[in-house]
């Protein structure tokens, strides 16, 4: 196996997210969600669909950064009403990036502090996290792996909805939620333990479950095997080449 960074290994689990998707809209936000979807839409997801990130569909995913003389390959127009007709219809998952998330899987990209209306930092708002989480499966990515983004407790401002049965809407139920994967800089992770606790998925190269564990704010389910997340092929790295040509990803984990 040639030298990847930690980051490529991460694209490439995450790519994994939609693999059973079928013809759903992928969107990644962010530049490691972005790459994870095109590399799965040009290797294990064919019917995958993306955006250029402005208003069209394309045929082929199109890469990050400056695009230079590279032109989208379009295939119709995808504006705003018809993202919202994938939404509302469940043909979409989103693979987005919370400040914090809790045991329940229920995300915050709001504000910090326990008092929303006097936060201690103030983010973005809710935005679509409400309407998406309730509506089409979500994936989550975090690079860097710590309590402060694992919370113990719940998070400071519910913004999306989680496994969390005393804030069910009324006439839900679990079933109608459906949060796939936690993508970090040190496992994966899964709603599949008992009660839809977060499970171990598989732990990156050189990580321990004490790692893990000591940096999750809540208790976790740990199998008693868990895998090792493989290491990206030569075909996935010569193609994030391709797909990010500037080498964007390379500062995606910060320092």
């Amino acid at each position: 196996m040639s030298d990847y960074k930690l980051v490529d290994l991460i694209i490439c689990a995450a790519a994994q997210a939609w693999r059973d998707d079928g013809e759903v809209l992928a969107t990644g936000i962010g530049v490691v969600p972005r790459l994870a979807a095109s590399l799965c839409m040009k290797t294990v997801n064919t019917d995958l669909m993306m955006t250029d990130s402005e208003a069209w569909l394309v045929s082929e995913p199109v890469p990050v950064g400056p695009r230079g003389a590279y032109k989208p390959r379009l295939e119709t127009w995808m504006g705003f009403s018809r993202i919202f007709d994938n939404v509302w219809g469940g043909r979409r998952h989103a693979m987005v990036g919370p400040t914090q998330i809790d045991r329940f899987g229920q995300a915050n990209i709001s504000c910090i502090g326990p008092d929303y209306r006097r936060p201690k930092a103030q983010m973005l708002g809710v935005r679509g996290f409400p309407g998406n989480s309730i509506n089409h499966a979500n994936s989550f990515f975090v690079p860097s792996h710590n309590s402060k983004v694992f919370v113990a407790g719940e998070v400071d401002m519910v913004a999306s909805i989680g496994y969390n049965p005393a804030r069910l809407p009324k006439g839900y139920t679990f079933a109608d939620i459906d949060i796939r994967q936690i993508i970090t800089n040190l496992c994966i992770l899964d709603f599949d333990g008992p009660d839809r606790q977060i499970r171990i998925r598989s732990l990156h190269p050189g990580v321990s479950v004490d790692d893990v564990v000591g940096n999750t704010g809540f208790p976790l389910c740990v199998p008693n095997e868990i895998p090792v997340t493989p290491e990206p092929s030569e075909a996935q790295l010569a193609l994030l080449a391709v797909l990010d040509p500037h080498n964007l990803r390379a500062s995606a984990l910060g320092a």
